[in-house]
């Protein structure tokens, strides 16, 4: 195993960076990109542009961030403190996004298991359309949402189970190759699930285009379009960013960065993506079968 960043935890003081400009420039990213996806949804003719300018901006801070703090690991500028601090940092950004799909979740969940069933009761249709029945999905009034099929499980949510099932066994077979200073093994295993998650992104992208061409499924599709496509477009939003992390490990994996003891951003990426896994499962289960 190379030696490289064997000093990461051989600073006998805690590393305090200097003042940085990159939480400013993401902040302009994200204004960007906020504005435009507003933009896209309303059918903005600046909206596409604001937003590319956005993930650009993104895209900038990114690298130059991550590529600064992975410098600075290399150089052994960090010690145990600095890792432990990683560490609750990366849990608290986890954290965050269990809270993310956990709001998405509950408004699939209100809207219906809750509001669905009480509109349906004989004391408040007298406030609706005479032919109103409470079924999900609800096409709405007669001509406010056009019809449309749903997506059922198979074939492509189950095989996009498959595929991140398996990612997730092939990132844990990494990370212990990784362990036991078997650097061959590691950018392996480690391709083979930046490569799964590719796959899972194309079938995604295969079944988009299938719902919006040949279902009428679309964002507009009444709560059931809007809920389906925020929940799983999101989702592979963050497989994609998943899949970008665990491609910079590997790069970083082939450059001899990391040794058995200290890689933890091998370590976070790799929560990150169990992560991911776990939020899928939910999706599948409860968007696709129920």
């Amino acid at each position: 195993m190379s030696s490289a960043g064997a000093h990461t935890s051989s600073a006998p003081y805690y590393f305090i960076p200097s003042p940085s400009q990159w939480p400013l420039v993401g902040g302009v990213a994200m204004l960007f990109a906020g504005f435009g996806a507003v933009g896209v949804v309303n059918g903005a003719a600046w909206g596409p542009w604001s937003l590319l300018v956005g993930f650009a901006i993104l895209f900038y801070m990114l690298v130059g961030w991550f590529g600064q703090v992975a410098g600075e690991s290399e150089k052994g500028l960090y010690n145990e403190r600095v890792d432990g601090s990683f560490r609750w940092s990366m849990s608290w950004f986890i954290f965050s996004e269990v809270m993310f799909f956990g709001a998405f979740f509950g408004a699939l969940f209100y809207a219906r298991a809750i509001t669905m069933p009480w509109l349906g009761d004989l004391d408040h249709k007298q406030f609706l359309w005479p032919d109103f029945s409470a079924s999900w999905p609800n096409l709405g009034p007669a001509g406010a949402v056009e019809p449309f099929q749903t997506i059922g499980p198979w074939p492509i949510p189950t095989i996009n189970t498959a595929l991140l099932l398996t990612s997730g066994v092939t990132l844990t077979i990494a990370h212990h190759a990784l362990k036991d200073g078997k650097r061959g093994a590691t950018a392996f295993w480690l391709f083979a699930t930046v490569l799964l998650g590719a796959i899972f992104m194309g079938f995604q992208a295969y079944e988009y285009a299938h719902a919006y061409r040949d279902l009428n499924l679309t964002l507009s599709s009444g709560i059931f379009g809007s809920t389906f496509f925020m929940l799983t477009g999101f989702h592979g939003f963050h497989v994609t960013i998943g899949a970008i992390m665990l491609a910079v490990v590997l790069i970083r994996v082939l450059k001899g960065h990391f040794t058995p003891e200290h890689h933890f951003a091998f370590e976070g990426a790799a929560w990150y993506w169990h992560f991911v896994d776990v939020v899928w499962l939910g999706l599948y289960v409860i968007v696709y079968w129920l």
